[in-house]
């Protein structure tokens, strides 16, 4: 009886696990950021000593709770040591997830995580099912210190000789959690000037590769985590692993040639750097376009071509499950091999011997061509408004949906119009794309019970 009874509970919570888990993530994003926007308010998070305003704290609430970047105020000149841990701490609980931040303390507490606690917190890290959901988990929260604090080890090795213990080992660690996240803010405003991101640190490969392996990390998603934990072999890995391993793999490499032949001659960027820096900030270019936000060689100065690319790197972001914001790595490798099926003429869309349901195929579209209208809509709206040039007004757009924070400097400048847009964008951009994919997930799809005739449509 007893069996029957939790049986049954647990079909009438999967059922309304969708509206539940939606809600949750949407609500708890929301108070993290009215928090953090009320703190930032405060006369003592400003370096100043006055009030930063409540829209300007709003925006960088939002920025930091979507781990997005963009900012209207530099954060180093603005906020005081307790704006900057404001900041540090929405970038934190925006990365992992109010959910997986509530079951740190739990696990740390002793208490049973309860079924329903479960199935949201499945959904919320996108994972196939319950087995073993605690360890995975308790695995990601692990490995998050763990990769954020040999980060912050090393970013403040590099950072003690110029600017003091404290506030080196500060610095290191606000750029490994600001990192691992994909968050982007920085606070090398003390050294190149507000709004200077890492442009002083393009000749430091320890800074860079540092970063690029922490953005990496974080962005390819705490199953991909467990699964090459569990697996160790490439044959025994699942082929969600080794679609984004394999896509993950191919942006980087062919970001990194684009950029690398596209601005060599470009004196603004590339075109003054001796061979291996133009490598070394190719490759970081192509990393931080991952949702990072990170910038070092100044979005404005790029060509038209590079920023068009970086907008479609933008929208694509990291994988699910991850820190990382975009529409994810594993729909856009389903469109992929939807094309290729539909080219070829083969009736089922596959990936080595596994066959992907048609169903899933018609969530990747949807979420795709959502945040496609969603993207041009807003670049449209942006520029109309504000006279500016598509492509930049497009770039900021993109930065915001894929929660990536780079920037060609047009934000600080925009109408507060096209700011709120912004920040409606940012919480669109991880809440509204996360809400999808739970839905997607946890839906229970019924049998039609009419099936209508088929007609035929002139396609092309």
């Amino acid at each position: 009886m007893s069996r029957q009874l939790t049986l049954w509970l647990r079909d009438k919570l999967i059922r309304s696990r969708s509206l539940n888990a939606t809600r949750i993530v949407a609500a708890s994003f929301a108070v993290i950021i009215l928090t953090g926007a009320l703190l930032l308010t405060l006369p003592a998070a400003s370096r100043s000593g006055e009030s930063a305003g409540f829209f300007t704290a709003l925006f960088t609430a939002t920025s930091s709770s979507c781990v997005t970047g963009l900012i209207l105020v530099d954060t180093w000149t603005q906020w005081s040591l307790f704006g900057q841990v404001v900041i540090l701490v929405m970038i934190q609980l925006g990365g992992l997830g109010f959910m997986t931040i509530l079951t740190l303390f739990s696990l740390a507490t002793r208490r049973r995580i309860g079924l329903s606690e479960r199935l949201i917190i499945v959904s919320t890290l996108n994972l196939n099912n319950m087995d073993g959901v605690v360890r995975v988990v308790r695995h990601a929260l692990i490995g998050t210190f763990l990769l954020e604090g040999a980060g912050a080890v090393l970013l403040a090795l590099r950072f003690i000789p110029q600017a003091g213990l404290a506030r080196g080992l500060w610095y290191g660690l606000f750029h490994a959690v600001s990192g691992f996240c994909n968050a982007g803010f920085d606070l090398l405003g003390w050294r190149g000037g507000a709004f200077s991101s890492l442009a002083c640190c393009k000749d430091d490969p320890v800074v860079l590769l540092t970063l690029s392996a922490l953005i990496i990390l974080g962005g390819l998603g705490f199953f991909v985590w467990e699964d090459l934990l569990e697996c160790r072999c490439w044959k025994r890995l699942s082929p969600y692993t080794k679609i984004v391993l394999m896509l993950t793999a191919g942006l980087l490499l062919a970001g990194t040639v684009f950029f690398f032949l596209e601005e060599s001659h470009n004196s603004a960027t590339f075109g003054d750097m001796p061979l291996w820096q133009k490598g070394l900030n190719a490759f970081f270019q192509s990393v931080t376009l991952r949702t990072a936000g990170f910038d070092a060689i100044g979005q404005g100065n790029l060509t038209d071509s590079s920023k068009a690319l970086c907008c479609i790197f933008m929208l694509i972001g990291g994988s699910s499950g991850s820190t990382a914001g975009g529409v994810k790595t594993a729909t856009v490798a389903v469109l992929l091999l939807a094309l290729r099926a539909s080219l070829t003429g083969r009736e089922q869309v596959a990936f080595r011997g596994r066959a992907v349901p048609f169903q899933r195929v018609l969530d990747a579209m949807t979420l795709a061509l959502v945040v496609l209208f969603l993207f041009f809509g807003a670049s449209m709206t942006i520029s109309t408004l504000e006279g500016l040039p598509y492509l930049d007004c497009a770039y900021e757009v993109a930065s915001a949906m894929g929660t990536a924070g780079l920037t060609c400097g047009l934000t600080p400048g925009l109408s507060r119009i096209s700011q709120g847009l912004i920040i409606a964008l940012m919480y669109l951009g991880r809440v509204g794309i996360l809400s999808f994919s739970i839905a997607f997930i946890t839906r229970n799809h019924t049998p039609a019970k009419l099936r209508y005739p088929e007609m035929r449509v002139m396609i092309g």
